[in-house]
């Protein structure tokens, strides 16, 4: 009598940062770090900034980290733009590891698929508001019709038509962190990275920067967005609360299930999992 055969064995899960996974159709997310470290030296003692963070960021997905100030968010959110560079961890951005990027590269990047909004603005004071934000699309090699169209229709979009031969220092600070916005969504980013956009502005320049971010959310565009602004950090899927260099809390707002990372706050964290 023929014995049955074996049951076959499950196969495993496809690791989503693993390029093989996407040849196979599986997706992947749009950031994905694993145990994050980096630490600040100064004149006393070192200062850990990021302690061990692990997190994944799916496509669409508008996550908020929050937490006091020193917390590290910031740093956070620079060493997933290759602003700074982690003292350990490795980093995947669409899937492809970006440990060994030079400058070079991280910038060609930036260009191309993150777009970076700052507090501060960081716009080129003696280049018009249509030249601040042609100057991204050009350097990643479109033709100037192509950029000026992009120019034009986001402009429009923002409420800035009209504007476009002003200088940045003729502008209010609302006006000046829209320009800023277009700058960074020209190049239709895989991912837009916000670092307190709002914390320079009044009430209204708030509320408009927040009524902005949630437009191009529903329209797709994905979100990582640090603030302690709650009014910014509600118009999220979820909040990452950010304590001493750890994710301390994940809360995914709506109906949506509030979930603690295993292994405590360093555990690693799926957002959108």
């Amino acid at each position: 009598m023929t014995p049955p055969p074996a049951p076959a064995e499950s196969a495993a899960p496809a690791d989503p940062a693993d390029p093989a996974a996407h040849r196979s159709g599986t997706p992947h997310p749009i950031v994905r770090a694993e145990n994050l470290v980096k630490t600040y030296h100064g004149d006393s003692a070192p200062v850990p900034a990021v302690r061990g963070v692990s997190l994944a960021v799916e496509r669409g997905e508008f996550a908020a980290v929050t937490g006091p100030s020193g917390a590290g968010k910031s740093t956070l959110l620079h060493l997933l733009g290759g602003l700074q560079r982690p003292d350990s961890g490795s980093l995947w951005i669409d899937g492809q590891c970006v440990d060994g990027h030079s400058e070079a590269r991280w910038a060609t990047l930036r260009r191309r698929s993150i777009g970076v909004v700052f507090q501060f603005f960081n716009l080129v004071s003696h280049l018009t508001v249509a030249d601040n934000v042609e100057l991204p699309a050009l350097l990643a090699g479109q033709s100037p019709k192509a950029a000026r169209a992009a120019r034009e229709e986001l402009l429009a979009d923002l409420r800035l038509d009209g504007r476009e031969r002003a200088l940045p220092g003729e502008l209010s600070g609302g006006e000046q962190q829209r320009v800023a916005l277009a700058r960074a969504l020209v190049n239709h980013p895989a991912l837009l990275l916000a670092d307190e956009p709002a914390g320079s502005l009044d009430s209204k320049g708030t509320r408009e920067v927040l009524r902005l971010l949630s437009r191009f959310h529903q329209r797709g565009q994905t979100i990582v967005l640090v603030t302690h602004d709650a009014r910014m950090a509600a118009a999220a899927d979820r909040v990452l609360s950010f304590f001493d260099g750890r994710i301390a809390d994940d809360a995914a707002l709506g109906d949506g299930p509030r979930r603690t990372p295993p292994g405590g706050v360093s555990g690693t964290l799926e957002l959108g999992g």
